[in-house]
Formats: C-alpha cells, sequence, structure tokens
C-alpha cells in the first residue's frame, strides 16, 4: 500500500505538469492548424456533449472547462501508473531514465488512446490536429512527467 501512496502522492505533481504542458501544446497547435486555442481541449468533452464538442472553437464553460478536467484525470491516471511502476527506479540524478520511463508512458498512453479505446471515448485530437502534432502533444505530455518526476524528486 506504501507504494501506491507515494504513488499517487508523486502522480498527482507529474500528472498536473503534464496536463499544463501538453495543453499548452494543445492550445499552440490548435492555434496553427486550426486557429482556435480551444478547439483541440473542446473535442475531450465529447465524452460528456457527442460530436457537438468537436464543433466547439471557442472557449466556453460547457466545452472546454470539461474538455480540460477530462485531459487532466487522464494525465494524472497515467502519471500515477508511470510513479507507480517506473517510479522506484527513477533518479533524478539520471535523466535518461527518467526521459525513457516518460516516453514510455506516453507512447503506452497514446496506443491505449488510439488503440484500445472505443472511437466514442478517444480524446479526438485528430478532428483538428494532424498526426504529426498528436506526435508533438504526446511529446510534450512525456516531457511534463519527466519535469513533474525530477520536481518531487528534488526535495
Amino acid at each position: 500500500m506504501h507504494k501506491w501512496n507515494t504513488a499517487v502522492r508523486r502522480g498527482l505533481v507529474s500528472g498536473a505538469t503534464s496536463s499544463v504542458l501538453s495543453t499548452v501544446m494543445l492550445a499552440a497547435l490548435g492555434q496553427k492548424e486550426v486557429g482556435s486555442l480551444c478547439a483541440p481541449t473542446n473535442v475531450i468533452s465529447r465524452w460528456i456533449h457527442g460530436d457537438k464538442a468537436a464543433r466547439q472553437s471557442g472557449p466556453s464553460m460547457r466545452y472546454t472547462v470539461p474538455g480540460y478536467l477530462i485531459h487532466h484525470a487522464s494525465a494524472t491516471f497515467w502519471a500515477i501508473l508511470f510513479e507507480r511502476y517506473a517510479g522506484s527506479r527513477l533518479d533524478r540524478k539520471a535523466p535518461a531514465g527518467l526521459l525513457s520511463a516518460s516516453a514510455a508512458t506516453a507512447a503506452c498512453a497514446a496506443f491505449a488512446d488510439y488503440r484500445l479505446t472505443p472511437r466514442r471515448m478517444r480524446p479526438g485530437y485528430e478532428k483538428h490536429l494532424s498526426t504529426s502534432s498528436l506526435v508533438m502533444v504526446y511529446a510534450s505530455f512525456a516531457l511534463g512527467l519527466a519535469a513533474g518526476a525530477a520536481l518531487v524528486r528534488r526535495r
């Protein structure tokens, strides 16, 4: 149980950093590719609002807030798993191990999001972003995991 408590505590931090960093990337790429900072985050709320969420481009309490909260919860879920299964072997003095573990976690998240998850429950980023942009989003997620993990190990 101790390992799970540590993983949750650390995962809350690395989940937050990965969520924020990947959301910033989603916004930047959304602005570049479809002219909207919020469209890639809004589409995530299709879990609640269906495909109508993919047509929302502006910021809103109805689409942007739930989209971000779902994204944040997902990032935190993956961060807790990352911390539970890789965390005990990570050393902040060995950034290569930290980066490779976070990259592997992001790859697993992408695989789960787009190969294992039913279409209706996928994030939906592909409705607004190119494949190369999706790679950048998941890479920023990995960097956020690594940054958060390094931060909690700094103490």
